[in-house]
């Protein structure tokens, strides 16, 4: 017979499991990884190259704009895919058909709303 913990007790196993992988990996890294710190390694760099100037400088909030309209079209294609296993099936075809054309049309409807407001447009980002 079963009890009811024996699931908590598999849950608190493997998180357990997991912890002790992640300080296992740390500590093997920071035993096998070789050491050779000089001050040209310890020096603050950005892109290989030294840095010019204060560590303060502004950026564009519109490459925050970007990456939403990045991260919709990214998660538009993680749900087309097994949306397109599912048409196959003739059962839950037009539903999901149905469904599908009216998360795209919400997807069009945010596209056409960042085109009016100027967002995609790349001629203007130049300084």
């Amino acid at each position: 017979m079963r009890s009811g913990l024996s699931g908590y007790l598999v849950l608190a196993g493997v998180g357990v499991s997991g912890v002790l992988l992640f300080v296992a990996a740390m500590l093997a890294r920071r035993l096998l990884a070789p050491r050779d710190p000089n001050p040209a390694k310890l020096s603050t760099y950005e892109s290989g190259v030294d840095p010019v100037g204060t560590g303060w400088a502004q950026t564009k909030v519109r490459y925050l704009a970007y990456a939403f309209l990045y991260l919709v079209f990214a998660i538009d294609t993680v749900y087309l895919f097994p949306w397109a296993l599912v048409l196959r099936d003739s059962r839950l075809g037009v539903a999901s058909l149905v469904e599908m054309g009216i998360f795209i049309a919400v997807l069009l409807v945010g596209l056409a709303h960042a085109a009016r407001r100027g967002v995609l447009s790349w001629v203007n980002d130049v300084d």
